[in-house]
């Protein structure tokens, strides 16, 4: 089952269709033909071999009054290995160029290192002459956006930059470039795209970031502003429990019970209010305080 990172990244390219042409060409130095039309295509594939045959995003680039399709690009996000898609990729490229009738392209976009050599092989068809080579974008080929204006006119090149660099020095200076863009995208996408760069930042730009929405800064987003209150419950949840967990603890103490150290750091560690709310009832009655954990009564 597709993960949720996965699907995410989909999204990207569904939502700018002119983002796999771009990867191509800037980031890969592939060419493309000039095009007046990126447009995101039916990725089902079954209409050949009934079976269940799906790309992940399928872009055709169109030129001229007509709209004729000048290249197809089929991309497929890949997290990790998976022995199926040297079988299923052949299929989705020649298949899609049956149906567009152009030249047809195959990107594979990957964010983890690991996987960028082992999606990169050339895949051996078993027909003479013809060995499907993937064009690959890694983590290395995907661009660090740390501009505003680029990121607002890009905003989903700058979410796949900070998915790709959000680990690195670059982390914050890019998550700032994303504020900016984030202003002006609509609710859903916000929602989306901050929960991509957020989650993908390492602590410490993360922090940054957390630090620059509190303070009211310039490029502060509806999406920020949800993250920050949303911040602020998950607090308040978090000292209600430690509260609780003080309670049970002071409760076991007071009556001179001995707290064992693995009774004291199961206590603190619990997430669960009706479980803590037990055992402040069952601290008031109970001989030893690792009667606490054994019971599963009220």
């Amino acid at each position: 089952m597709p993960s949720v990172t996965h699907e995410a990244m989909v999204e990207l390219f569904k939502n700018r269709p002119t983002l796999a042409a771009e990867m191509l060409h800037d980031a890969l130095g592939h060419p493309v033909p000039a095009f007046t039309e990126a447009r995101v295509e039916a990725s089902d594939l079954t209409e050949i071999v009934p079976s269940n045959c799906r790309a992940d995003v399928i872009v055709v680039l169109l030129v001229g009054e007509q709209q004729r399709p000048a290249m197809a690009i089929v991309v497929e996000v890949q997290l990790g290995v998976d022995p199926d898609k040297p079988y299923a990729w052949p299929v989705y490229v020649t298949q899609t160029r049956a149906r567009h009738r152009c030249p047809t392209r195959l990107l594979v976009v990957t964010i983890e290192p690991a996987t960028v050599k082992w999606c990169s092989r050339p895949i051996g068809t078993g027909h003479p002459g013809w060995t499907l080579t993937p064009l690959v974008l890694g983590p290395e080929g995907v661009p660090v956006v740390t501009d505003a204006e680029q990121a607002r006119a890009a905003p989903e090149v700058v979410v796949l930059s900070a998915m790709a660099h959000g680990q690195s020095e670059a982390a914050e200076a890019i998550g700032v470039a994303f504020l900016a863009a984030a202003a002006g995208l609509d609710e859903e996408r916000r929602a989306l795209y901050g929960d991509l760069v957020l989650s993908s930042m390492n602590e410490a730009a993360r922090r940054t970031l957390e630090a620059m929405m509190k303070s009211g800064y310039q490029f502060q987003s509806e999406f920020a502003r949800s993250y920050v209150a949303k911040g602020r419950e998950e607090g308040l949840r978090e000292g209600g429990l430690k509260a609780k967990a003080q309670a049970v603890l002071a409760f076991l103490e007071a009556r001179g019970l001995e707290v064992p150290e693995e009774v004291r750091e199961r206590v603190l560690a619990s997430t669960d209010v009706d479980e803590l709310d037990r055992w402040i009832r069952r601290a008031a009655v109970v001989s030893d305080a690792r009667e606490l954990l054994a019971t599963t009564g009220s």
